[in-house]
């Protein structure tokens, strides 16, 4: 399960994007109806117009703090999901987690995606005018993620690497988004011989492509991914297709002799007994050509495997540096 928080200015937008029908612009379609479902009222009840309302209301009681929306998302992995009442007790748990199940919050199960996802709308200032504190947030959601998966026997991902245990630096994670860039860029590689092939291949898959100094990808989710991240840069690209080409070159000198060779044998058979010399073709023996193809196609394949990138961290790295005190002058 991955969860995300954001902290906002604005409870209209926030309880307006959670609670409609997701509209598609410039033609303003709905992508999908009724994909908003209500899970759970905390402190707070009614339709939309009053969920604003009464939100607002709250929000004056600390009207220095400028940024008063806590909005969360949990999202499970394609293919795992849970009944409304396991969800509604997800929630529950962690407005206790996070410190505001005593404000106000509403809960809403989203149906707009291939993967059952969760938001959470709550305000963080009380009744009693505390605030819910926005430090440590990222720490707080990762952990209870975690501790959802064991309750509720889900797959584990793994949280962002700083907030895990030190014993679990090392574990190399996995990045499914990145995975299918990797290998949509290997078979594209196999399937083209020069740049402009890759490129026009790369976006019929979906792919928008930057190329400068090095080559970026932007996917359907907008986005960005260096081709260095998943172990193709520009360099290594550029060489695979250049050898690719001398291939195809190698190909079309191939293809050419042949065609020499079946014509002089069509032209031998053509030449009139009567005359006195004699043409003889020597057997070819296997032509050099043909080595040096197959050299090129040993040498193709390799290639077009992704290099290799650190998906760890170094101990060394990880060791906080100590700072020098400064030696105050001697008098």
């Amino acid at each position: 399960m991955i969860g995300k928080i954001a902290i906002g200015k604005s409870f209209k937008g926030c309880l307006l994007y959670c609670l409609n029908d997701k509209l598609q612009d410039p033609k303003k379609e709905q992508v999908m109806k009724d994909r908003a479902e209500i899970l759970l009222f905390n402190q707070c009840y009614g339709n939309q117009k009053e969920l604003i309302q009464q939100f607002n209301e709250v929000r004056q009681l600390n009207p220095k703090l400028s940024k008063p929306v806590l909005h969360i998302t949990l999202s499970f992995v394609p293919g795992e999901e849970l009944p409304k009442d396991k969800l509604i007790e997800m929630c529950q748990d962690f407005a206790i987690d996070m410190g505001f199940e005593n404000n106000q919050y509403v809960a809403i199960h989203h149906k707009d995606t291939s993967h059952q996802h969760l938001h959470i709308v709550a305000n963080r200032i009380g009744f009693d005018k505390r605030t819910v504190s926005d430090s440590n947030n990222f720490q707080k959601i990762a952990a209870y993620c975690r501790k959802m998966e064991l309750k509720f026997n889900l797959t584990q991902v793994l949280s962002p690497r700083r907030f895990l245990p030190k014993d679990q630096h090392q574990i190399p994670r996995q990045d499914e988004r990145k995975e299918k860039l990797k290998n949509s860029i290997q078979k594209t590689l196999q399937q083209v011989s020069n740049y402009q092939q890759f490129e026009q291949v790369m976006k019929a898959l979906g792919y928008q492509v930057l190329k400068a100094r090095g080559i970026s990808f932007i996917d359907d989710k907008k986005v960005k991914i260096k081709g260095s991240e998943v172990g193709f840069s520009l360099m290594k690209i550029e060489k695979i297709l250049a050898v690719k080409q001398n291939h195809s070159n190698i190909n079309k000198h191939e293809n050419l002799q042949q065609t020499k060779s079946q014509n002089l044998e069509s032209n031998v058979g053509k030449v009139s007994p009567l005359l006195p010399q004699k043409i003889v073709l020597k057997k070819q023996s296997r032509s050099p050509v043909i080595d040096l193809q197959k050299k090129v196609t040993d040498l193709i394949f390799p290639l077009i495997e992704p290099e290799k990138i650190a998906d760890h961290l170094s101990p060394e790295l990880l060791k906080k540096r100590r700072k020098k005190k400064r030696q105050r002058p001697h008098h």
